[in-house]
């Protein structure tokens, strides 16, 4: 089993790194190569380039024994080397030559951006290609310019789509078009992580933007109206009538909510307030005049929280059923009858679980949640910390009082200094 040091990764990280058998270095990781036989694809072989004029070498993911920061080793023999010069008998599908650069297109043929890296992640003892990236630091990052791309780029923004989108590519590379597909037109966007939806919309004209942002139900465009830029969120907000803007506004929590209506003028906000569910409208209030810092008035309880003894095969299918009206997605809370906090289990370990497998068989025991009197900077100090999405908040009994997304906090932190 190969060891290594992150879980999870960059395909633009790993190309390029050194390649050793032993204590022999014998060239760079050049390329990995793909079979889409799951839901989300498998890496199988690392593709190996050599100096000298050397052919490249083909080996199979099994041969790889670590990843480190700076180097791969392989568990092969030297002299045995030249089996791997030629490619397995079948046709591979090779990340940096097949995926990166290329147009991602909707099942209509819009462009939506450019692959400019692949995610990669461990699951189950695999490593997986989870996401196709289209963000600018990505595309900086690769370019060697990570000053710029921080400079001029926001690390946190999310600018990917999940494989599970992307189509299956060709069985003939050879008439593979160099366009990545998703599984979903521009049209059919109820199957879009409103992450990706958000980005759909910025790109767009304004009058586009609101005549498809007025085509999604309530859900769905309250999710991806707390995920656009503020710039948008104003221009979505006041184009629409106020009647909407409350609808979706109670489909937030609190602290969603008072992100979205400070940036508006205050009889605006005012206006819309008066029409949402009176305790949402006093906390949004509490939260806009007073920046409190009480980190219960930004917990949500709309979250998954489910027994140890659930099948995480009966999660993925039940999935958009147990996710529906939640504000915490990423995550499954494993609670007994008491709501006693178990453990947690986040939702690509489920993705990777072997048949059989229960959530109590693959949580995480060892829960970092936050204390119910804990404050905002609490908060923000973990979530620097641990990079979650989400904490949970518990109390002295470790009962689960709800939990905090990382969005709902981010946008808050000048309000610390």
């Amino acid at each position: 089993m190969v060891t290594v040091l992150e879980q999870e990764f960059f395909l633009s990280e790993i190309l390029g790194r050194r390649v050793f058998v032993k204590k022999r270095r014998i060239g760079r990781v050049s390329d990995l190569a793909i079979v889409e036989t799951s839901k989300l694809p498998e890496v199988t072989h690392m593709v190996i380039s050599r100096p000298f004029g050397h052919p490249s070498l083909t080996v199979p993911w099994d041969k790889v024994l670590l990843i480190s920061n700076n180097e791969v080793v392989l568990d092969i023999d030297t002299e045995a080397t030249k089996q791997y010069e030629r490619a397995p008998q079948e046709q591979l599908i090779l990340l940096h030559d097949h995926i990166l650069d290329k147009k991602i297109l909707d099942m209509d043929d819009h462009e939506v951006e450019i692959v400019y890296d692949v995610k990669l992640a461990f699951q189950g003892g695999k490593l997986h290609a989870t996401e196709v990236d289209f963000s600018h630091y990505r595309a900086l990052r690769r370019l060697g310019l990570r000053k710029l791309a921080r400079l001029l780029t926001s690390r946190n923004k999310e600018a990917r789509v999940s494989w599970l989108y992307v189509q299956s590519l060709p069985e003939q590379l050879g008439s593979f078009a160099g366009n990545i597909k998703l599984k979903v037109p521009k049209a059919g966007l109820s199957e879009i992580h409103p992450v990706d939806l958000a980005d759909i919309l910025e790109e767009l004209e304004g009058g586009q933007r609101v005549a498809l942002f007025n085509a999604l139900d309530a859900e769905q465009a309250s999710e991806t109206l707390e995920e656009v830029e503020p710039r948008v969120q104003r221009e979505l907000i006041r184009a629409i009538e106020k009647e909407r803007a409350a609808v979706l506004i109670n489909e937030m929590s609190p602290a969603q909510a008072a992100d979205i209506l400070a940036i508006l003028p205050r009889d605006e906000a005012g206006a819309i307030l008066k029409l949402i569910d009176r305790d949402i409208s006093s906390k949004v209030e509490h939260i806009i005049g007073e920046h409190t810092e009480q980190i219960l008035l930004y917990a949500s309880l709309e979250l998954i929280k489910l027994p140890a003894t659930t099948q995480a095969d009966e999660v993925l299918d039940r999935y958009r059923e147990l996710a529906t009206g939640k504000n915490v997605v990423t995550y499954i809370y494993i609670t007994d009858d008491a709501d006693t906090l178990k453990g947690v289990v986040d939702l690509r370990d489920i993705v990777g679980a072997e048949p059989g497998q229960t959530l109590g068989d693959i949580m995480t025991e060892h829960v970092i949640a936050l204390p119910k009197d804990a404050s905002l900077r609490d908060a923000v100090m973990l979530f620097e910390r641990y990079n979650f999405r989400a904490l949970p908040i518990t109390d002295e009994n470790d009962r689960l009082l709800g939990a905090v997304s990382s969005r709902d906090v981010r946008n808050l932190r000048p309000r610390l200094a």
